[in-house]
């Protein structure tokens, strides 16, 4: 070992994770099954393309009106 080397720092929110992981191991898979809820989605490119077809242009100046 190295006369100058330091310990290893860990704050203390990351010793809060590994302990809670520590804790409970079968969170990080709830965790993946939470995100696949929300984010893991296929996604119907047929319908993707409708909507960015459909899109109207903004004006450049939004709050002003047609007259």
């Amino acid at each position: 070992m190295s006369f100058f080397r330091r310990p290893d720092y860990h704050s203390d929110a990351t010793e809060f994770i590994q302990k809670l992981k520590a804790s409970r191991p079968e969170l990080e898979a709830e965790q993946r099954l939470g995100r696949s809820l929300l984010w893991d989605k296929k996604l119907d490119r047929e319908i993707l393309n409708e909507v960015s077809q459909a899109r109207v242009a903004q004006k450049a100046y939004v709050y002003q009106n047609g007259s």
